[in-house]
């Protein structure tokens, strides 16, 4: 998707940004509403490399003339209010032990999550899905982010009682709290796993648990869950290759290696929704945890690139009570043709089916997500 240069005349010190503001891969880097301080700091960005979509600078001349009503208010920017999570989940885990209510804050942070997940859950499955643009370096703290939204699901699949999903979807934020920047490093190094490396993989269940205890937690089920998050009842896991593990365990275990089977790395591209769900499922034999992760992923979840039986390609945007007719955001004429502004279809339609996967995910690289669901100054097109 084309992309413009930041144009520094229209940027206001003071005042908020009227546009999404991205880097050269069309990753979000500001968000609209956002309000740069001094000059400095614009300099700065600027000399960074800083774009606009150009469909928003149109949508926001449009809105500027006097003579068109405003039929149409764009909602939050729910992206842009996931894509904020994982920078405010690395400042609560890069200090725990200076954090006087740890405890309290780890505890808002968790609701928050569970807000944006109520606010619109295609949207988190989204993004656990289309991981194209990943920064490697933040890699630990998305996982820990994704790995907690599918808690969410899988819990209220299960129909454990909120109180248990919660513990459940903080341990997943904390799971991994000793080795989150190793695990940056590893998701972006191109060699396989060092044995330094594999040392602190091994210990850091037991660390991560020693850690938070210091930090005040005392919720039994949240220690047990990191504690035992990578045992198995084979006694093949670690770090005790114990066999009695708990269920809550089981399931973080199982969400977390779901999660990183769909997450790309360097050394080997991520699996495709499909593939990782036919590999869980044959892992735990059909057990109810696999099973509440694939009847909340569906067949295609939000995020599938896929071909409709117009010949357009694009996107599952909405899942839908039939699992195998999503609704999709076209990106492509049915010449497959990129074009501007996208198109919502029910696929359960014939002439709209979803006939194959794309493997090719080039186009992806640079398409905002946001227009997908209308979080433009235009309204999205109904299904139609």
């Amino acid at each position: 998707m084309k992309m413009l240069r930041l144009p520094r005349s229209k940027v206001q010190i003071g005042s908020p940004l009227p546009w999404n503001v991205r880097d050269d891969q069309g990753l979000l880097m500001l968000s609209r509403g956002h309000v740069i301080e001094s000059a400095h700091q614009l300099e700065l960005l600027l000399q960074r490399g800083a774009f606009v979509d150009p469909e928003e600078v149109k949508a926001l001349a449009r809105e500027a003339q006097p003579a068109q009503p405003k039929a149409f208010v764009a909602p939050p920017n729910l992206f842009g209010l996931w894509d904020q999570t994982t920078v405010e989940l690395q400042k609560l885990l890069t200090h725990v032990g200076q954090e006087p209510d740890f405890v309290g804050r780890m505890e808002q942070f968790a609701r928050h999550i569970l807000e944006l997940v109520d606010d619109n859950v295609d949207i988190g499955l989204y993004r656990i899905v289309r991981q194209d643009n990943a920064k490697n370096f933040y890699y630990g703290y998305t996982h820990s982010v994704h790995t907690a939204t599918l808690c969410i699901l899988m819990s209220r699949h299960l129909q454990w009682p909120k109180e248990r999903m919660m513990s459940l979807v903080k341990a997943a934020l904390t799971m991994n709290m000793t080795i989150l920047d190793l695990q940056g490093q590893m998701a972006g190094q191109d060699v396989p796993m060092k044995d330094k490396q594999r040392v602190a993989l091994h210990n850091h269940p037991a660390q991560s648990v020693e850690l938070l205890e210091k930090a005040g937690v005392t919720d039994a089920d949240w220690l047990a869950a990191i504690a035992q998050h990578h045992e198995r009842s084979d006694g093949s896991g670690y770090p005790l290759g114990c066999t009695d593990i708990g269920e809550m365990a089981a399931a973080l275990r199982v969400a977390d290696v779901f999660m990183a089977k769909i997450s790309p790395r360097t050394l080997r591209p991520a699996l495709s929704p499909q593939e990782a769900v036919r590999e869980l499922y044959r892992e735990d034999k059909g057990g109810p945890i696999s099973t509440a992760i694939i009847k909340e992923f569906g067949i295609y979840p939000p995020g599938d690139f896929v071909r409709l039986a117009s010949g357009e390609l694009g996107l599952v945007v909405q899942r839908t009570d039939n699992a195998r007719a999503p609704i999709v955001a076209s990106i492509t004429d049915t010449a497959g043709h990129p074009v501007a502004r996208t198109l919502r279809h029910d696929t359960g339609q014939a002439d709209f089916a979803i006939v194959a996967n794309v493997t090719d995910k080039a186009m992806l690289s640079r398409l905002p997500p946001e227009r997908l669901y209308g979080f433009s100054s235009a309204p999205p097109a109904p299904p139609h």
